[in-house]
């Protein structure tokens, strides 16, 4: 009898339908992939909230990695709001989180390298840029300036050196006409004859500290120069 009822279990477990797995989720594409960066800088300033009328330096990794930021930048208070491989279009799209909290003196700017890299057209990074303008614009006014620290020549897009001019020229013809932006050529500083220093790390693409030195000769003598001059930053 026990032997019957135990064959009798197994074939009703056979018999039940297998209970479905979920499914895997996608990776998070678009500006949502940032999300747990953008989290980060949140807990952070629940943490603590940067002091208003800092220099906000905003931008894809390049900005990211700045390790020595604070120190580099010093006396001149700074915040560091890289994130991932952001492009333009990232950065507008979360303006209201890794900028507007700020009230900064002014803004540093560097993304739109990885715009290029992904096939955008110069253009339309351009266009972008100018839309991260207008949101500046609505969110502190003109007074508050821009640097636009111009796309880096980097050995691993060397290929991409055009288009990435073009974006560079297109900045620069656009602070021409406006108060509020300036253009920051760091690439004589990271040229020799022509090509690319050896100021990269193994991916030929991010900066070793000797990059960050060269950035801040050019970055530094401008932080300073702005936080002389400024008078119209306000905490509140």
């Amino acid at each position: 009898m026990r032997a019957t009822a135990l064959l009798f279990a197994l074939i009703a477990g056979l018999a039940m339908p297998a209970v479905a797995q979920p499914a895997p989720q996608p990776a998070p594409t678009g500006p949502e992939r940032f999300a747990p960066e953008i989290a980060a800088f949140a807990a952070a300033d629940r943490a603590h909230m940067p002091t208003p009328c800092g220099f906000l330096f905003v931008g894809s990794s390049s900005i990211r990695f700045w390790k020595t930021l604070e120190a580099d930048m010093a006396p001149a208070p700074t915040i560091n709001r890289g994130f991932g491989g952001s492009t333009v279009a990232d950065v507008d799209y979360y303006f209201d989180q890794v900028v507007a909290p700020y009230r900064p003196r002014a803004i540093v700017f560097y993304a739109g390298e990885n715009d290029i890299a992904a096939g955008e057209a110069p253009s339309i990074v351009t266009q972008n840029f100018v839309r991260f303008m207008d949101l500046k614009t609505k969110a502190f006014g003109a007074a508050t300036p821009v640097y636009f620290i111009s796309l880096k020549p980097s050995k691993l897009r060397w290929l991409q050196r055009d288009r990435q001019a073009q974006v560079n020229a297109q900045v620069q013809a656009l602070a021409a006409q406006r108060r509020d932006l300036h253009y920051v050529d760091v690439a004589p500083a990271m040229l020799v004859n022509g090509q690319p220093k050896d100021i990269y790390v193994a991916d030929g693409l991010h900066m070793t500290p000797e990059g960050y030195r060269l950035w801040t000769e050019v970055i530094r003598p401008v932080v300073h120069a702005e936080a002389k001059r400024s008078t119209e930053c306000k905490a509140g």
